[in-house]
């Protein structure tokens, strides 16, 4: 049998292990609640679409261009305008697979080796992969229960500039951050903003879940604030309609998307997901984003409840505004990296907080999603998890032990 090991290059990435299900008790990934995917309507749509456009499958991009399908570009311009505040039109917008294609765009176009990012302290474990395999320094900002704190991003791009760096760019997840929670207010936008114009970096703004807070209310978008189009703003329907579609869009102005999209090499993303998607959001997408973000409400007072119960005292945490998961900080003798490694072994799925995050107290915490698991399993994974750290770290001192539904 050939050996492709010695064909391999030095800094080829390590094999993933073989996939053998989720665990048990998941609250890993940015998955969704299986009973809220429309799919009935999305099979209607589907049924819709290929009697009116099927046979334009034949063309890649659906013979509108490189940018993706019009109506589509078109729907969201007009979502965008409604939701965030935002002024484009389609042809400010590049349809993706997923947010995660248009962050490696965005990478690909800005970045080179041995450039630096600012970012929140605490940040999607995926952008961190993507900086480090790219061998791009990063700089991490804290945050507050209102996101980045901007005295301490003006201190970070003061301290750069003394050592004569410059940005490529702020990355922020303003709505929703991934894994606090939390959403920026517009006045701290506002002054976000002040400061990359007073620094001249660009911003990124990553806004996949901003359609989700519970309240139903955002603020408007740093891109609908921006007065110099610095900002870069990408959103997905992954967590809004479903993950699988990959489906994502990338808003920027047309000179930096003709870059852009000159490393986007794989002859469009899925044209059929998007004649689908265009469909569905005209019909049913403002409805759907109200009943999922109150699903979504619920379900995040199940796990608050369920880790007050049986971790009590030793867990702290901010409930959070929107979204699917829950950023949970425990005692300084916990380590969750051991935790997880401990838990995933007999059946519990979490992320540590040092793959989140680079703050000095990232071992103490922990990310919960809440979005797949049912409200059982919730009530069920957390007093295990529970008892797990009882039994490794000696915390909580107290579990409770009826189990709810």
């Amino acid at each position: 049998m050939f050996d492709f090991t010695n064909s391999l290059p030095e800094d080829t990435l390590p094999a993933t292990d073989p996939w053998t299900g989720f665990l048990p008790y998941n609250f890993v990934g940015g998955h969704n609640d299986e009973a809220l995917i429309p799919v009935d309507d999305l099979t209607d749509c589907m049924s819709a679409v290929m009697a009116a456009d099927g046979k334009r499958l034949a063309a890649y991009g659906l013979g509108d261009g490189p940018l993706g399908y019009l109506g589509l570009r078109q729907f969201l311009a007009g979502s965008l305008h409604n939701r965030a505040g935002m002024s484009v039109d389609a042809d400010d917008i590049l349809l993706v697979s997923g947010s995660l294609q248009a962050l490696d765009l965005v990478n690909q176009t800005l970045l080179r080796a041995g450039d630096t990012v600012v970012t929140e302290a605490s940040n999607y474990e995926g952008v961190y992969a993507r900086f480090n395999r790219l061998d791009v320094s990063f700089v991490g900002v804290p945050t507050d229960s209102h996101g980045m704190r901007v005295d301490a991003l003006e201190q970070v791009l003061s301290e750069l500039k003394q050592k004569g760096t410059i940005p490529r760019y702020i990355y922020t997840i303003p709505t929703v951050q991934n894994p606090t929670g939390s959403v920026m207010p517009e006045d701290r936008r506002r002054g976000l903003l002040a400061l990359a114009k007073a620094f001249d970096v660009p911003v990124f703004e990553d806004d996949c879940y901003a359609d989700l807070t519970f309240d139903g209310k955002r603020p408007p978008a740093l891109h609908a604030l921006d007065e110099d189009g610095r900002v870069i703003y990408c959103g997905s329907f992954s967590k809004t309609v479903a993950p699988a579609l990959r489906v994502g869009y990338l808003v920027a102005r047309q000179d930096f998307l003709a870059r852009a999209v000159s490393y986007k090499t794989d002859a469009g993303s899925g044209a059929l997901e998007q004649l689908v998607l265009a469909e569905f959001c005209v019909r049913r997408f403002d409805s759907h984003v109200k009943n999922l973000s109150a699903h979504l409400a619920g379900k995040a007072d199940l796990i608050c409840t369920a880790i007050d119960k049986y971790f009590g005292a030793s867990a702290d945490y901010a409930r959070p505004m929107g979204g699917i998961f829950i950023w949970v900080k425990l005692p300084s003798a916990v380590d969750t990296t051991r935790l997880a490694e401990v838990a995933g072994a007999q059946g519990v799925a979490i992320n540590p907080g040092v793959e989140w995050s680079s703050a000095s107290d990232a071992s103490q915490h922990m990310r919960l999603c809440f979005g797949y698991p049912d409200a059982k399993t919730i009530d069920e994974g957390i007093k295990r998890l529970a008892e797990i750290c009882k039994a490794e770290f000696g915390l909580p001192s107290q579990i409770a032990n009826k189990t709810e539904v």
